[in-house]
C-alpha cells in the first residue's frame, strides 16, 4: 500500500467560530470514509507553520486519495497539496 502525505490550509470562510470545526472535521471524514473506502486514514496532525493540518493516509488507488483530497478543498473550504510518502528504511533499501 502506498503511503501519503495531504497536507491542508484552511480558507477564513471555513468556520467561523473555533468551537464549529470539530462538527466540520467530523462531516469530512465521515464523508471521505464514505465515499473513498480504499483509504486508509493513519494519523492527523495540527501545525502552527504554512499548513494547518497534515494528514497521513495509505491506499492502493491513488484515485481514491484524490477523491478524498477533493472533498477535504470543497466540504472543508480548504486547499491541499498531496504527496506520495516512501518509508525511510524503504527508501535507503532501493540505494
Amino acid at each position: 500500500m502506498a503511503m501519503y502525505v495531504v497536507l491542508s490550509r484552511f480558507s477564513p470562510e471555513a468556520f467561523r467560530n473555533p468551537k464549529d470545526f470539530k462538527k466540520l472535521a467530523d462531516e469530512v471524514a465521515l464523508r471521505i470514509k464514505t465515499e473513498c473506502p480504499g483509504v486508509i486514514w493513519k494519523d492527523s496532525f495540527v501545525t502552527l507553520g504554512r499548513f494547518d493540518v497534515v494528514d497521513i493516509v495509505e491506499a492502493n488507488d491513488p484515485k481514491q486519495v484524490e477523491k478524498a483530497a477533493m472533498i477535504i478543498r470543497g466540504y472543508g473550504h480548504s486547499t491541499t497539496e498531496t504527496l506520495l510518502a516512501t518509508p525511510w528504511k524503504e527508501f535507503l533499501g532501493m540505494l
